[in-house]
């Protein structure tokens, strides 16, 4: 005789819900733990693979491979969006997992420029590369599969969720490696320390496939594929697409564009611009970097909930001028070299970012119907992050050679805002409904 469940639907559906926020937050968590750790260890790592004289050339040759890593991106987001929308978010998230944090693992494994040359640098390019790839599809999916478990009511703080979860990885790269360069020696980091953080990628993503292949799909796929389980014409997710959602793409690409290089330059890239370029001490830069990621994952939840109350038009248009307005103005006031301004402006620019990125994700999953939504989102998404995005730490490097002002990426973070702002103004209001099916 079969075993009936002894939960009742309301606690099946939360408990369905708590699994699939679980599931969400380890993938992003285990990809953005080994983007800060690439970020935060850029000069050591520049020092391994690209040994030189020139100290700028070697960083700049760092942030090209972590840009490189970038050019998979949309085509990554297209295929794993695909596969998502017609095979299920769940088995693409199992496989996306699996692959980023196989790549990752590897990247601790491999030999320095001291051992095999070039091909050293070469290896890390590949690898890079391959988990650029499998990465396309973990943000878009991840929103994509829990805005569709949440309740209609709440989709904005459920969801934002997954921007949290980058955060908290960004915070445990940033804490890891700041107790490295305490703990260790420059010899131990340049010989085996850089490693531990990639090492650690193995077992984390072994752990968060298993929770995703115990899940089910989430409801509005399911419901989806029930209604066309009898049809044999099978619709191209790309190019429906194009074919009649380009508006869509267009002003979901403006807005992920303020995203993207926002959240590379202020949580990624700030300690290296603060030590680098300012000449501050690592360790105060890693301690403001750590005070505004933990300020920004509580506020996140705030700005979700805040979204889910007033709407994702209104905090997405807010956050694009206030970025116009304050950018600026706030890397003005880096430049005093004063501990505790630092901090207090990494704080302003963290709930600044949250405005946006606690809104964006539920905003995309909620701009495309369900039969495209993971393409969708993942096309534009993952498309800024690869131009605009990974370029980021590369451009503001570029930028304050080129120009000799430490406030040039505060300029070039100012005129993406503008453009973020112009998508926005084109937008309609996506909250205050359920999603959309067809």
């Amino acid at each position: 005789m079969e075993q009936q469940s002894t939960m009742n639907p309301v606690d099946e559906e939360r408990s369905a819900l708590r699994r699939a926020a679980t599931a969400s937050f380890i993938g992003n968590f285990v990809e953005w733990f080994d983007y800060a750790s690439y970020a935060y260890l850029a000069t050591t790592i520049a020092v391994v693979f690209f040994p030189t004289a020139d100290r700028t050339a070697a960083l700049l040759s760092t942030f090209t491979v972590f840009a490189l890593s970038f050019i998979l991106r949309p085509i990554g987001g297209i295929i794993w969006g695909t596969l998502g929308d017609r095979r299920g978010r769940r088995w693409a998230l199992s496989w996306s997992i699996l692959i980023m944090s196989g790549a990752t693992f590897c990247i601790g494994l491999l030999p320095s420029w001291a051992v095999i040359g070039i091909w050293a640098p070469l290896g890390l390019l590949v690898l890079r590369m391959v988990q650029g790839f499998s990465a396309s599809g973990e943000y878009a999916g991840a929103a994509t599969f829990l805005s569709e478990y949440a309740p209609s009511n709440k989709r904005g703080l459920y969801t934002s969720l997954v921007p949290a979860s980058t955060a908290t990885g960004l915070l445990a790269g940033s804490l890891m490696v700041a107790m490295m360069f305490q703990v260790l020696s420059e010899d131990s980091l340049q010989s085996w320390g850089w490693r531990i953080p990639f090492l650690m990628a193995g077992p984390l993503g072994l752990i968060g496939r298993y929770i995703r292949v115990h899940l089910e799909d989430s409801p509005k796929y399911r419901a989806m594929a029930e209604k066309t389980a009898g049809s044999t014409k099978k619709s191209v997710p790309l190019r429906v697409l194009f074919a009649n959602h380009r508006r869509s793409l267009a002003i979901a690409f403006g807005v992920a564009s303020l995203n993207a290089v926002a959240f590379y330059l202020l949580l990624s890239y700030m300690p290296t611009y603060l030590s680098a370029e300012l000449g501050i001490d690592e360790g105060t830069a890693f301690l403001a970097s750590t005070v505004a990621l933990t300020i920004y994952i509580g506020s996140i939840f705030v700005m979700g909930h805040i979204s889910d109350r007033f709407g994702r038009r209104r905090m997405l248009v807010l956050a694009s001028v206030l970025f116009t307005v304050l950018t600026v103005p706030l890397f003005a006031l880096l430049g005093t070299g004063w501990v505790w301004l630092i901090i207090l402006v990494e704080i302003a620019f963290g709930i600044l970012l949250t405005i946006n990125d606690g809104t964006l994700a539920t905003f995309l999953a909620e701009l495309f119907p369900t039969s495209v939504r993971y393409t969708g989102f993942a096309l534009a998404f993952n498309s800024a992050n690869a131009l605009l995005g990974g370029t980021a730490p590369f451009v503001a490097t570029w930028l304050i050679a080129v120009t000799g002002s430490n406030a040039a990426p505060a300029w070039y973070l100012t005129v993406i805002a503008i453009g973020a702002l112009g998508a926005m103004l084109m937008a309609k209001e996506t909250a205050f409904k359920e999603l959309k099916e067809t």
